[in-house]
């Protein structure tokens, strides 16, 4: 869509979003240069909420509760204790393989 590019690198995706569709997404208005979420996907969905709960356990705050997702996963949001935005998320139509790498679909 217009709101994000992804890019297939060596084994991880890069997505760039447009700052508007970034900030909605994460529930964080940005300013200045944190406008940066690393993501971690998992093949099964359950791997998100036991994530984000213990990212709280770690001291993270959420800042977007897991749930269903447009695209078909399902994804939430966290800040780690020194503030910096994480996305763990479940993308059904993503490979990943034994070694953890992420592939995206051809085509």
């Amino acid at each position: 869509n217009d709101d994000i590019a992804f890019f297939q690198l060596n084994g991880i995706v890069l997505g760039l979003y447009r700052r508007t569709a970034f900030e909605a997404e994460t529930g964080r208005t940005l300013s200045g240069a944190d406008g940066v979420a690393l993501a971690i996907n998992f093949a099964a969905r359950d791997a998100v909420d036991a994530v984000l709960d213990e990212a709280v356990r770690a001291g993270g705050e959420i800042m977007r509760p897991a749930a269903d997702t447009e695209w078909g996963g399902y994804s939430g949001y966290f800040a780690d204790p020194d503030g910096h935005a994480w996305e763990v998320a479940h993308n059904p139509h993503w490979n990943i393989d034994a070694d953890g790498n992420v592939w995206m679909p051809e085509g």
